[in-house]
């Protein structure tokens, strides 16, 4: 399948749907006294439900420490963060850890359990929910592992896996649970083209037949089109309308 044209950063065509993540002048920091550092400065943004949104920058620029947070893998220290309708700035470790059964993870490292085969390590994402008990999990994980390529591995112990095939398991561990709200850093790095761009259509069809959200950490330009908004992240802060239209503008150009 080509590519389809970049997007606009227009907002989404239905506005009338409420956010599933929404930020309101919200700052952290990393350490204390003279070594603190001011890593996330009044970030302001609003992600709607089955919307796709890139976030890229230089290295550096807090785009992880975001994606972090919008996952409740942090709290929130000063402004308002609510996903899914629940406030993190103050929340407690327990209601983090209700909201993150929401939410799917894909790390650069593909944090997987060396000690169980392919087709266990997606299974694990499944057993953190009571919906899929009277279900056939092993089905359902082996499905997936199929959608990402791999139906032939589904006994094989990720020692034995190369590392672009470590990372789909660990994208089908994250898409299998039909989260309301997937997070990726930099998920296609490890993979081809040709099996980036399955992920990334894997992902585009969850986000239109679940309404999954959807953030992806990325440096990749090749997988920009799937966006319904970019967001650009530099030294902390959001870039600008103007710049986000700017930077569209750039990977447009077939001289880029």
């Amino acid at each position: 399948m080509d590519p389809q044209p970049l997007p606009t950063t227009a907002a989404p065509t239905n506005t009338a749907d409420q956010p599933v993540i929404s930020l309101q002048n919200v700052n952290h920091w990393f350490g204390g006294g003279g070594e603190r550092k001011h890593a996330l400065k009044d970030i302001t943004l609003d992600i709607y439900p089955g919307q796709i949104v890139i976030c890229t920058g230089p290295s550096g620029s807090g785009k992880t420490t975001l994606l972090t947070m919008l996952g409740g893998l942090r709290s929130c220290q000063d402004g308002s963060l609510k996903i899914l309708g629940q406030e993190l700035n103050g929340a407690s470790k327990e209601q983090l850890a209700d909201l993150r059964l929401n939410v799917g993870f894909i790390f650069q490292a593909h944090n997987l359990m060396m000690f169980l085969n392919a087709r266990r390590n997606v299974r694990l994402s499944l057993e953190l929910h009571d919906r899929f008990y009277n279900q056939d999990m092993d089905q359902l994980a082996t499905a997936m592992l199929e959608k990402v390529g791999l139906g032939d591995r589904v006994d094989t112990m990720p020692a034995n896996l190369s590392g672009g095939q470590r990372q789909r398991v660990a994208i089908a561990r994250a898409l299998v649970s039909q989260p309301k709200i997937l997070l990726g850093d930099e998920p296609t790095a490890a993979l081809d083209k040709e099996s980036g761009r399955t992920v990334v259509e894997l992902m585009q069809q969850l986000a239109r037949e679940q309404n999954t959200t959807i953030i992806m950490v990325t440096h990749d330009n090749k997988i920009l089109d799937v966006a319904d908004r970019i967001i650009i992240v530099d030294d902390g802060r959001l870039a600008t309308a103007e710049q986000e239209a700017a930077f569209v503008q750039r990977m447009r150009d077939p001289a880029h």
